[in-house]
């Protein structure tokens, strides 16, 4: 898988790889992937997200914590399609700290989240990658990530 480049991925083939569900799956589609390279997803934000209930249409922003999750699920991906998890075991691969991160553009019902990340280094399970997320072109989030790959244990027996 790795260096093979990646042309898209459906929200069908993110779901095989991540654990994240309803309500916390915040990427809808891999756009590219180049393994042990870099990702870009998308996040199409909808008037009708779970974080938007109860607020008045005219302050309806996505909470920025919640940006970043989405960026740390684009890493993941990035990380998945690198093979950085098991191959023989159960894996997960979980967002472990960030660094040098700025806010510079709110995200708002109606705008196309773009999540690119790069993957700088990866040594015994730890990545340290680099994203940025945008709308429009326009800088919404940057900063430098870290993701750890744990092993569950065997993988299950299926009869």
């Amino acid at each position: 898988m790795a260096n093979e480049a990646i042309a898209t991925a459906s929200i069908d083939e993110i779901l095989r790889h991540i654990p994240h569900r309803y309500p916390f799956l915040l990427i809808d589609r891999v756009e590219a992937c180049v393994p042990g390279k870099s990702v870009r997803v998308a996040k199409n934000v909808s008037g009708n997200e779970w974080f938007f209930a109860g607020i008045a249409p005219e302050r309806r922003l996505m909470p920025q914590l919640l940006v970043l999750e989405a960026l740390a699920q684009a890493a993941g991906v990035l990380c998945h399609y690198s093979g950085m998890p098991s191959r023989i075991g159960r894996s997960i691969i979980f967002f472990a700290g960030i660094e040098a991160c700025s806010f510079e553009r709110d995200v708002a019902p109606g705008d196309r989240l773009v999540l690119e990340c790069t993957l700088g280094r990866s040594l015994r399970g730890v990545a340290k990658l680099s994203g940025m997320a945008t709308v429009e072109g326009a800088t919404v989030v940057r900063s430098r990530l870290t993701a750890v790959v744990r092993d569950m244990g065997a993988a299950p027996v299926v009869s």
